[in-house]
């Protein structure tokens, strides 16, 4: 399946944000990638333009193509709730964002790729489906054969399981517990999810 797979510091730097996480070269380089970065920002983007770049913004955040974004959409349009809120808590509750959350992987990319490489299992079952939406009360955990990964032991070392108050983790048996769907203030992501909603309405 097509995937971006290109310089993750063009990304940020188009976004203004370390949306793929801390980024030295953004640091010092603010501005869109080109040789008329710096100019471009002296532009006023329009409406439309704000909006697009919102939703571009979340694609590449939680590392979902159009099309899956669009149906991620319509389900959240169908579902009670605000959509937009919805939309962020569906994105929130695909099997690899969850594995990212619960710090198995460092990134949402490496997190993809356990689950693709079956080292990640839901209620005890090896599930390969990075896409795959977890329900409250569902079980991930690594694969018995997979818990001395380097990758993954790397990952787990000093990261902090109390970041997020939705998911429960067990150190011991290296497993997390998805509790609750989160709120909207709990999701950390600097998302503007009412421009994609309006983008979606035009």
């Amino acid at each position: 399946m097509a995937r971006y797979t290109g310089p993750k510091t063009k990304i940020a730097r188009k976004f203004g944000e370390p949306i793929y996480g801390p980024d030295k070269i953004l640091d010092k380089k603010n501005y869109p990638p080109g040789m008329h970065g710096l100019n471009k920002r002296r532009r006023k983007s329009s409406e439309y333009g704000e909006q697009l770049k919102e939703k571009q913004k979340a694609k590449y955040t939680y590392g979902v193509l159009e099309r899956q974004f669009s149906n991620l959409f319509k389900k959240a349009q169908s579902s009670k709730g605000v959509t937009g809120i919805v939309l962020l808590q569906l994105l929130e509750s695909r099997l690899d964002n969850l594995v990212f959350r619960m710090g198995i992987a460092p990134t949402r990319r490496a997190a993809r790729q356990l689950v693709s490489h079956k080292h990640i299992t839901v209620n005890g079952e090896v599930c390969n489906i990075p896409s795959c939406q977890i329900k409250p009360n569902d079980v991930i955990g690594v694969r018995e054969k997979s818990k001395s990964l380097e990758a993954i032991t790397e990952s787990l070392s000093g990261f902090n399981h109390t970041k997020y108050p939705w998911i429960e983790w067990d150190a011991e048996s290296m497993c997390g517990k998805f509790m609750h769907i989160p709120e909207r203030e709990d999701i950390p992501e600097n998302i503007q999810e009412q421009l994609i909603v309006e983008l979606y309405s035009k």
